[in-house]
C-alpha cells in the first residue's frame, strides 16, 4: 500500500473539520426552525427551543392546513415551476443547437446579440412596461415565459452539444434525418445529465421566488407560495391567525395557551421547504457531470 503523507493526512483531517463546521451552520437553523414548529407555545415565549421539540404538539401544523390559501399556493408553484423549466430547457435547446451547426447563417450575429444581454439590461421598470404592453399582469404566463430564455443557460447548452460526437449527427443525416430530428432523437438523449443539473435549477428558482409575484400578480389565489409564506412571515399575528383559517378558536396547546405565530410561522417554512427538500437529493448526483461537460470543450 502506498505510504500517505503526513501534510495529506493534516490536509484531509482539516477538510474534514471544515465540513463539519459548514454542517452545523447549515443544519442548526433547519433543526431549530423545525424544532420550533413542533414545541409548545410557552417553551417557545421562554426562548427554551434549540434544535429538539418541547412540549411537543402538532397545532401549528394543523392550523396552517386550515388555510386554503397554503394548498392554493403549492398548486401555484407546481404550475409555475413545472411550466417555467419545461419551456426554459425547450427555448434554451432550440435556440443552442442552431450555434452548433457550421453552415448556420447569422450564428456570429446571435452570438454577439446573446452576449450583450450579459452585460446589459433593461431593468424593473421597462420590464413591467413590456409585461403590461404584452397584457400578461394578473396572469399564470407572467410567471412563466419571462425566464425562458438565459444567454448564460444558451452558451452552456451550446458547449455540451459540441461535445457529442459529430459522426452521430453525420450518420442520422445520411439516413434522412433533419436537425430537428437530429436535436430531440440524438443530441437530448445524450444531454441527459445536463438536462437534469438545469431542470434542478429552473425549478428550485421558480419554487423560491416571490419578487416576481409581488410586482405582476394582484389576485391572491394566483400567488405562489412563497408569497403565501411571506405574508405568513411579515403580516402575521394571533388575530390573522385567527382570520385566515375561518375565524373561528384560535388554537390552544394548553388550556389558557394561545397558539404563538412563531410556531405557524415556522411550520409554514418547513411546509414551502419540503418538496424541494425531497427533489433535491434525486438530482444532485446529475451536478458534476452536467456543469463540468457543460463548460468545457474538448
Amino acid at each position: 500500500m502506498k505510504k500517505v503523507s503526513f501534510g495529506s493526512r493534516a490536509f484531509d483531517v482539516i477538510n474534514i473539520v471544515i465540513m463539519l463546521f459548514i454542517l452545523i451552520v447549515v443544519l442548526y437553523p433547519i433543526l431549530h426552525i423545525i424544532a420550533t414548529s413542533l414545541s409548545s407555545t410557552r417553551f417557545i415565549s421562554s426562548g427554551s427551543v434549540t434544535v429538539w421539540p418541547k412540549g411537543f404538539n402538532l397545532e401549528a401544523y394543523s392550523t396552517v392546513f386550515q388555510d386554503p390559501y397554503i394548498f392554493k399556493g403549492y398548486l401555484n408553484s407546481i404550475i409555475y415551476a413545472a411550466g417555467s423549466t419545461g419551456i426554459m430547457l425547450l427555448f434554451t435547446a432550440l435556440m443552442a443547437y442552431p450555434l452548433t451547426i457550421p453552415g448556420f447563417a447569422g450564428k456570429k450575429s446571435l452570438t454577439l446579440f446573446l452576449m450583450v444581454t450579459m452585460f446589459f439590461g433593461g431593468g424593473l421598470i421597462p420590464t413591467y412596461l413590456l409585461m403590461r404592453s404584452l397584457n400578461l399582469l394578473d396572469t399564470i404566463w407572467v410567471m412563466i415565459l419571462p425566464g425562458a430564455v438565459s444567454a448564460y443557460n444558451v452558451f452552456l447548452f451550446r458547449t455540451f452539444f459540441l461535445n457529442i460526437p459529430s459522426e452521430l449527427k453525420d450518420s442520422a443525416y445520411i439516413d434522412g434525418a433533419n436537425d430537428v430530428v437530429v436535436l430531440f432523437r440524438i443530441i437530448l438523449p445524450l444531454s441527459k445529465a445536463l438536462i437534469a443539473t438545469f431542470a434542478l435549477f429552473g425549478l428550485v428558482g421558480s419554487w423560491n421566488s416571490w419578487f416576481e409575484a409581488l410586482i405582476y400578480l394582484r389576485d391572491q389565489d394566483k400567488y405562489p407560495l412563497q408569497m403565501v409564506l411571506r405574508n405568513y412571515l411579515f403580516t402575521l399575528d394571533t388575530t390573522a391567525i385567527q382570520g385566515r383559517v375561518g375565524g373561528g378558536a384560535v388554537a390552544i396547546n394548553a388550556p389558557g395557551e394561545a397558539l404563538d405565530p412563531k410556531a405557524v410561522r415556522m411550520s409554514v417554512i418547513i411546509i414551502t421547504m419540503f418538496p424541494i427538500m425531497c427533489i433535491y437529493p434525486i438530482f444532485q448526483k446529475h451536478f458534476t457531470k452536467g456543469i463540468f461537460v457543460g463548460s468545457i470543450k474538448g
